[in-house]
């Protein structure tokens, strides 16, 4: 019974310490994050020297209008109307494997957040886990503009480069805010393998394209509310088992 009662407290402490993990950064950018010193410790470790990554912050106003909406249209068209979890393309993936075409999936951006801030990048049940739990908290506490934010600011988007200001200043040599919406897409389409691609390849060509053919309306912005009664419409996961 005493073991017992130590586990539930440590276990207690973990989870009010990492709830206070995410309330901390709706106001105070991290200086660091796990996959920053995983990197590091990488590169070190093969003999290519240790050096720290180049991580530029900046502000969602200060980071322009093109890359945010980019980033949306890319990689979560749904951010700003789900709460964490995509529900309708869970669904829609499930019926693409079902009908035998080919594996479809993809993280949230708030789950992405969740991973890039607090976790390392090593996959695992108990990192997907820990994944689920701070993207819940996230979606609870941190507003959605500041959750774009810290994805724009902490994504891997480059080797050793971390947030796309650092990917603009590396690539053409200007601020994030100077980008235009073909350059911003071009960055954009680094992910999920930044430490690959390149912005002239053909993957990053391709992705001008299909932002340019696929805007996702911002709150406010005309469109909008059709945005949020598709996703009042959208089926729950368990739907579509």
């Amino acid at each position: 019974a005493r073991w017992a009662a130590r586990g539930a407290g440590i276990l207690a402490v973990v989870m009010v310490g990492s709830v206070l993990q995410v309330a901390a950064v709706r106001w105070v950018e991290p200086p660091f994050t796990p996959t920053m010193l995983q990197r590091v410790a990488e590169r070190g470790l093969r003999g290519d020297g240790w050096a720290w990554v180049d991580h530029r912050p900046r502000s969602l106003e200060a980071m322009g209008s093109a890359l945010p909406r980019a980033t949306v249209a890319s990689e979560d068209g749904r951010f700003f109307v789900h709460h964490g979890f995509d529900y309708a393309g869970i669904c829609a993936a499930v019926r693409a494997n079902r009908s035998g075409g080919s594996l479809r999936g993809g993280s949230t951006i708030s789950q992405q957040v969740a991973r890039n801030v607090f976790l390392v990048q090593h996959r695992s049940w108990l990192r997907k886990g820990l994944e689920v739990w701070y993207t819940v908290w996230l979606e609870l506490l941190v507003p959605k503009e500041r959750i774009l934010e810290l994805y724009l600011n902490v994504a891997e988007s480059g080797p050793h480069h971390f947030g796309f200001e650092a990917a603009a200043q590396h690539w053409y040599g200007v601020p994030a805010r100077r980008l235009s919406k073909e350059r911003a897409a071009r960055l954009v389409a680094l992910l999920p393998s930044p430490r690959t691609r390149t912005p002239s390849g053909s993957v990053a060509t391709k992705k001008v394209g299909w932002v340019a053919r696929n805007p996702v309306p911002f709150p406010g912005d005309p469109g909008y509310d059709r945005l949020e009664a598709q996703w009042a419409e959208a089926p729950w996961p368990w739907e579509c088992l």
